[in-house]
């Protein structure tokens, strides 16, 4: 009787060591699969490229600023943080419109997003430029792959202040940033 309860003992201290010795990130819940759409919004550190017609001197790339602006020639500052590239379109147009360019024809395209983070068990963590259609594992890949103690089963990936949990194919957004747990065991 008494081998049996310090078998249950030992039972129950080894369950508590391995729970303690989970993989940081495990009990997350699974970030939800969102490709880059039209609805991006745009933020500090992407690239446009207006295209104004007939006037080619206005026309070129524009970064949006830290405090969420681009600077065109005659309108100044133009709020871009948070619209979508259609929505900096239409402002773009009734600014231009408003008595500098007749009927303005603009075209913006994104033509380089904010880059995305990634820290923890990769070869080379840091900061990478991010293109459509990245996945955890393209990410991962771009950061030079797995070291040793990685767990390659998950990622914790934080957008928009959020923590939740990754698989490989899951897609990534710009702006992510990516934590490569260590494997315990």
């Amino acid at each position: 009787m008494r081998n049996r309860i310090h078998f249950v003992l030992m039972a129950l201290a080894i369950g508590f060591c391995l729970i303690g010795c989970a993989s940081q990130g495990a009990d997350l819940p699974m970030l939800q699969s969102t490709q880059l759409s039209e609805n991006y919004r745009l933020g500090p550190g992407d690239k446009l490229d207006v295209k104004v017609l007939g006037a080619e001197d206005l026309s070129g790339p524009y970064s949006i600023s830290e405090n969420g602006t681009i600077s065109m020639p005659m309108i100044g500052e133009v709020k871009a943080v948070g619209l979508t590239r259609a929505q900096v379109e239409r402002e773009l147009i009734s600014e231009l419109g408003n008595g500098y360019v007749r009927d303005p024809k603009i075209s913006v395209t994104v033509v380089q997003y904010r880059p995305f983070y990634i820290y923890g068990e990769v070869t080379k963590p840091g900061k990478y430029d991010y293109a459509p259609g990245m996945t955890v594992l393209s990410a991962v890949s771009v950061a030079s792959g797995y070291t040793a103690r990685a767990n390659t089963s998950y990622v914790v990936v934080t957008r928009d202040g959020k923590d939740r949990k990754a698989v490989g194919m899951t897609p990534i957004l710009p702006d992510d940033i990516i934590m490569v747990p260590e494997r315990y065991f």
